[in-house]
C-alpha cells in the first residue's frame, strides 16, 4: 500500500483535538475492523513466511523485513474468526504495540479515516465480556469494529503480570493504605493488568473505561465531596479512548480548579517520542509505555512518596 503512511506530522497533529484516524481493513469476512493509524508502521504484501514450531496457532510465521524478524499473526483467527486461506496473498500490518513490533496478516486494507473520538463508542453489551472489541464507530453507515489488539497479544504473546520482589518490598504499608488510583482504560485487558499491578501494591484504585468516564466520575466526587477524590494520588489514564482520549481528559481535569492539581500518568503504547511531546502540551504530569508491570509500579511508588512525604514532615 504505496503511500498509507504519508503526511505523518499531518496526523500527529490530530492528538490533543480528541481525533483519530484509523486503517480499516476486512478479514476473513466483510466486516470492516479498524486499528489506530500512529501504532501503524507499514503495510506491505504478504511476504514469505517461515513456520516456527511450537508457536501459538495463531502466528502464522516470521517474516523478514528491511533486515529484521518479526512475528506475523493470522489476526482473524486470533479474534476467533476463521483462519486466512494460505497462498491467497493478502497485506501485513506492522505494527508497534507495548514496545514490541509484529505483523497481522489481513486479507484487505481498505482506507484511513479521520474521525472524532466523540464518534467512536464503546461496544454495545451484547458483545459480551469475551469480546476482542475495544469500541465501534460507523463508516459510510457501515459497522466498523475496533480489535482490542492489548488482548490478542496478551493471548497470544502473553504479557508478564507479576511484580519482582524488590519492587513490592518498595512498597510501604502505611503509605499505600491512604492513597487511591484512578485507573482510565478501554481495553478491558488492560485495566486487569493495571489493577493487578496496584493490588500487588496494596493500592486501592477505581476503574473507568474512558475519558468521559472518567472525567464524569470525578466531577460528580468533588461535587459530593466524596472522599476518594481527596486521596486520589494520580489518575492512570490510556490515550486512546472512545468517547474521549486521555489527552483531552487531561486537558479537562486542567481547566477544572477542583481537579486542577490532580497528577496524570499517560499509559499507552503509542510512540514514547510523539508523546513526550504531547504530555507537555496537554499539562500531563508523566508519560510511561505500555505494559511493563515493574516500572509502572515504581512511577506509581514514586508518586505516593512525593504525596506521603509531605504529611510525614508535618
Amino acid at each position: 500500500m504505496p503511500g498509507i503512511l504519508d503526511s505523518v506530522d499531518q496526523r500527529t497533529r490530530l492528538a490533543g483535538h480528541n481525533r483519530l484516524e484509523l486503517l480499516l481493513f476486512r478479514l476473513a469476512g466483510a466486516q470492516r475492523f479498524g486499528i489506530n493509524v500512529f501504532k501503524v508502521q507499514e503495510v506491505l504484501p504478504c511476504p514469505s513466511l517461515t513456520r516456527l514450531p511450537r508457536a501459538h496457532r495463531a502466528v502464522r510465521g516470521v517474516a523478514h523485513v528491511r533486515g529484521r524478524t518479526l512475528p506475523v499473526l493470522d489476526l482473524s483467527l486470533a479474534i476467533g474468526g476463521e483462519s486466512l486461506p494460505e497462498g491467497e496473498g493478502g497485506y501485513v500490518v506492522i505494527t508497534e504495540y507495548n514496545c514490541s513490533v509484529q505483523g497481522f496478516l489481513v486479507r484487505m486494507v481498505d482506507r484511513i479515516v479521520n474521525l472524532h473520538w466523540e464518534a467512536v463508542h464503546a461496544p454495545p453489551k451484547s458483545a459480551g465480556h469475551d469480546s476482542y472489541l475495544t469500541a465501534v464507530t460507523e463508516v459510510d453507515e457501515e459497522l466498523v469494529e475496533i480489535i482490542d489488539v492489548e488482548r490478542v497479544l496478551s493471548e497470544v504473546v502473553g504479557v508478564r503480570g507479576t511484580l519482582s520482589e524488590g519492587v513490592v518490598g518498595e512498597a510501604h504499608a502505611e503509605a499505600v493504605e491512604q492513597v487511591h488510583v484512578l485507573v482510565v482504560d478501554d481495553s478491558s485487558v488492560a485495566r486487569r493488568q493495571i489493577r493487578r499491578t496496584l493490588e500487588q501494591l496494596g493500592v486501592e484504585c477505581t476503574l473507568a473505561e474512558n475519558g468521559r468516564l472518567a472525567l464524569d466520575m470525578l466531577r460528580r466526587w468533588a461535587d459530593t465531596d466524596d472522599p476518594r477524590l481527596a486521596r486520589t494520588a494520580l489518575v492512570i489514564s490510556d490515550i486512546e479512548m472512545p468517547e474521549m482520549d486521555g489527552y483531552t481528559l487531561t486537558t479537562e481535569l486542567r481547566r477544572d480548579p477542583r481537579l486542577h492539581d490532580l497528577y496524570v500518568l499517560l499509559h499507552t503504547s503509542l510512540s514514547g517520542v510523539f508523546n513526550g511531546a504531547m504530555v507537555e502540551k496537554v499539562g500531563a504530569d508523566q508519560f510511561l509505555a505500555k505494559f511493563q508491570p515493574d516500572e509502572l509500579a515504581r512511577a506509581v511508588l514514586a508518586r505516593i512518596e512525593s504525596v506521603s512525604a509531605p504529611a510525614s514532615a508535618a
